[in-house]
């Protein structure tokens, strides 16, 4: 079999980056939404979806206290957001890389329905993807993300054979191609919360899924050292009628990642898909909690809307100092009591209505 690819130093140098996104706790702010997805969550504190709205809110996020840069260890960007510029001519991103947080790139173009299918799809956006990665890699990025989605439909009789490969293959050449280019690719497969599957229908499926994507990455020789992976956690559906605990969801994800992950990848930072702020801290935190010996990788975290949601609610689209600092304060909360749970140490918090208000969206796309 052919050796991962890259130089020993290109190696080295990917190993490193993986390794220092999910450092002491350390996970990632996923502010990569395109723009339609951030207009809807402008939309839900009445704030209109314009240039300079979206800047301003990745801005007050990305000027959040340094203190901030001790919880998060990266930032996944939208294309737009890595070439914007405050008034006084400064790039945002600038901000990252003054806490510490090194910056990411969303680099898929979006699901497309996979033809022959029922109702799966598949991830475009390999074409020119190498050129692409070779200039994000140039203007100041160090790790990329693509998204691959599967659903559990009539009880786990999909996704099919069909669609898990081909998302599997799709997730395998991306990373391949990052890798070629400097980057750390986050490979992430997210199996969608939709639908009133069991949480052992989840496992299964999330265990099948897993296989076939890390049979892929060896066969496309994919440096896993220099990879993360963004899953889902193993829950029932949200129409189940038999939810789950914190510790049933933890000992179904870490029992399905010790069966299909290799102890070489370095991080797994979960996707929140959903959850509440609240639900999602306290599923990871227990997943944490479990014995050192059934974990071999960092579990952290990769969340959009469980980082933010607070922070959206409490900003409110007003740009006076006072709100700014409050929705970053909210901000810096949040980040820690995560980082607290990939360290199994989060004790709990206050219950706030923003924490614990439901963040599910049906068959999300952004």
């Amino acid at each position: 079999m052919a050796p991962p690819h890259g130089t020993p130093e290109l190696q080295a140098e990917l190993a490193k980056i993986a390794k220092a996104i999910v450092a002491d706790g350390r996970g990632i702010l996923a502010a990569d939404e395109s723009t339609g997805t951030i207009g809807k969550r402008l939309a839900s504190i009445n704030c209109e979806n314009n240039e300079e709205n979206r800047m301003n809110y990745r801005k007050l996020l990305f000027e959040a206290p340094e203190v901030v840069g001790q919880s998060l260890g990266g930032c996944i960007l939208f294309h737009e957001t890595l070439y914007q510029k405050d008034n006084n001519g400064k790039l945002i991103t600038d901000n990252l890389k003054e806490r510490g947080i090194i910056r990411g790139i969303k680099v898929d173009k979006g699901v497309v329905p996979l033809a022959g299918c029922n109702n799966e799809g598949t991830t475009q956006g390999l074409d020119d993807l190498g050129n692409r990665c070779k200039q994000y890699k140039k203007d100041g990025c160090d790790f990329a993300k693509w998204r691959c989605v599967l659903r559990i439909q009539n009880q786990g009789q999909t996704p099919s054979n069909c669609a898990i490969i081909e998302n599997a293959n799709v997730l395998a050449r991306y990373a391949s191609i990052c890798q070629m280019n400097g980057l750390v690719p986050i490979v992430e497969p997210e199996i969608l919360i939709d639908g009133d599957h069991t949480l052992a229908v989840c496992q299964e499926v999330t265990e099948r899924v897993l296989s076939h994507v890390y049979k892929a990455l060896a066969d496309h020789h994919v440096f896993l050292e220099g990879t993360l992976l963004k899953p889902n956690m193993v829950t029932p559906g949200k129409e189940c009628s038999e939810q789950a605990t914190p510790e049933q969801i933890a000992e179904a994800t870490v029992t399905a990642f010790r069966r299909t992950v290799p102890a070489a990848v370095p991080g797994v930072t979960f996707l929140s898909g959903g959850q509440t702020e609240l639900e999602a801290t306290r599923n990871l935190n227990a997943m944490n909690k479990l014995p050192q010996e059934l974990r071999p990788w960092k579990l952290s975290f990769s969340f959009g809307r469980a980082l933010q949601a607070s922070v959206l609610r409490a900003w409110q689209g007003d740009m006076s100092d006072e709100k700014v600092k409050e929705a970053q304060g909210v901000l810096c909360h949040r980040a820690l009591c995560n980082k607290m749970a990939a360290l199994g140490k989060y004790e709990g918090e206050k219950e706030t209505k923003a924490a614990s208000e439901s963040l599910y969206v049906a068959n999300h796309t952004y």
